[in-house]
């Protein structure tokens, strides 16, 4: 089955958009095949393990889906949450001899990534996600780092979700600021790019003009250096004899210079408006690259990486990381701590308005089914069958059941922002959570073989990319 473009985006705004500075609407109805509905940058790739799909969602919706192909029998591709950590153009592993893996997006150091292959119409690989070469080429131009990846058995679907248990910002003005520069250069990029194509058009009118002017100059450039030796030469001159012969040359390199220059003042006259205009449209180019490339540096300083918040059942602790460095961890209190919570996925997608600093959230369940005892994973999964809605009743009732240390809420309401996001689970932390990785929540109850085989040995292949290491890294996790 071919992919399905639902929209495409419009631009450098898309960074900010992955931020969550647009406010509409996650779980909205999807635009018809092929119908455009604006900017969007992914916050969201869903992959169904039992449909071999995967669905991209931006802030408005779903904007793209594929067939994919994951891991064989013992070579599973785990259920569970991950994000991007590595992108490479022209990746090849080093585990599978040479394989080469175009459009790669590695979401676990232990080597499973998303990247164009084979599709056969079933699980296939080691591990890895497939996707079609020209939706994997698409996708990677519009992925940015750190976009979620979440991996399940069943097809689920985030829905727009409200509580106030979430994470609400005291103040927007951050964001604002954010929103602007980047705003900013997108206009100065534009504005760069039409001064280039102006230029090119200007210099296209006056081409055969400027290149006999080109070489004219090169002519006087000659002679004025000439006419400088000369010069040099006379001032040393011991014999009348040698200072006739030297001035002779000078006068007929003066003769040369003053026949270019006529040259060049006469194709002045004859093309001085469109020379002219080539000239300043090149000085306008060059400001404008320049200016494009300030407001750019501006719009970075500007930015506000958002954060990951963690919190599992089973540890009974609450874990933030932001640019995939830890930042704080601390015990949080979970009511009936022995009954299943489930595990679901809150993002934040944007402000609810223009005068307010709550958050618009979605939420994305693992399963559509109720919690199992021993993994909270679903025992009512739907293999193969229609997608399912995440239960709302369900994902209030998981945060209702949580309570956050005030010095720690207040912490991570200083530091929430559009594209934040909140995991609540039964899991723990995977041992795949260290450095240089957001963090990543395996299934327990579910097949893990494209983890569980990777050895250490392989690690230490380089597959997993330069100066990094399996496991958790250095930092304030205590696992």
């Amino acid at each position: 089955m071919p992919y399905r473009l639902k929209h495409l985006p419009q631009g450098v705004l898309a960074s900010a958009l992955a931020l969550g500075l647009a406010v509409v609407g996650l779980a909205g109805p999807a635009a018809s095949q092929g119908v455009s509905r604006g900017a969007g940058a992914p916050v969201l790739a869903v992959v169904s393990l039992s449909r071999q799909q995967v669905a991209i969602y931006d802030a408005r919706g779903k904007m793209l889906e594929a067939p994919v192909s994951t891991g064989q029998s013992g070579y599973e591709t785990p259920a569970g949450i991950f994000s991007v950590i590595q992108k490479d153009r022209y990746h090849t592993s080093n585990i599978y001899e040479n394989a080469p893996m175009p459009f790669m997006q590695r979401i676990t150091w232990s080597g499973i990534a998303l990247h164009a292959g084979d599709l056969p119409g079933y699980p296939a690989s080691h591990g890895c996600i497939r996707l079609p070469y020209d939706f994997a080429r698409q996708l990677f131009e519009l992925t940015s780092m750190g976009m979620r990846v979440v991996v399940a058995r069943d097809t689920m679907i985030p829905v727009d979700f409200t509580h106030p248990a979430l994470f609400r910002p005291g103040s927007t003005t951050r964001w604002s600021v954010a929103a602007a520069k980047a705003a900013a250069a997108e206009a100065a990029a534009a504005r760069a790019e039409q001064a280039k194509k102006v230029a090119i058009q200007t210099r296209e009118a006056a081409a055969d003009l400027l290149e006999r002017l080109e070489s004219l100059d090169e002519t006087k450039k000659a002679a004025e250096a000439e006419i400088k030796e000369a010069d040099e030469l006379l001032k040393a001159a011991s014999s009348a004899s040698y200072v006739e012969r030297v001035t002779a040359l000078k006068s007929k390199v003066q003769d040369r210079l003053a026949a270019a220059q006529a040259k060049i003042d006469a194709i002045y006259a004859q093309g001085k408006a469109k020379i002219d205009a080539a000239n300043a449209a090149r000085a306008e180019s060059k400001a404008a690259r320049a200016a494009s490339a300030a407001a750019e540096e501006e719009a970075r300083l500007a930015a506000v990486a958002p954060v990951s918040v963690f919190i599992s059942r089973k540890t009974r602790r609450l874990y933030v990381r932001q640019s995939f460095e830890p930042l704080l961890e601390s015990d949080v209190t979970v009511r009936d701590p022995a009954t299943p919570i489930g595990t679901t996925v809150f993002t934040a997608l944007g402000y609810a308005g223009q005068d307010t600093d709550a958050l618009r959230w979605s939420a994305l369940a693992m399963s559509p089914g109720p919690a199992d005892e021993r993994s909270g994973f679903a025992t009512a999964g739907r293999r193969g069958g229609e997608p399912a809605r995440t239960d709302v009743a369900a994902a209030r009732a998981a945060l209702e059941r949580l309570s956050i240390p005030r010095d720690a809420l207040e912490r991570i309401n200083g530091l929430v922002s559009p594209g934040s996001s909140l995991i609540v689970s039964d899991e723990e932390i995977s041992r795949e959570t260290g450095k240089g990785t957001d963090f990543i929540v395996l299934m327990s109850g579910e097949p893990q073989g494209g983890v569980r085989r990777r050895s250490v040995g392989q690690y230490a292949s380089g597959d997993y990319g330069p100066a990094r290491a399996p496991g958790p890294g250095p930092g304030l996790f205590s696992w």
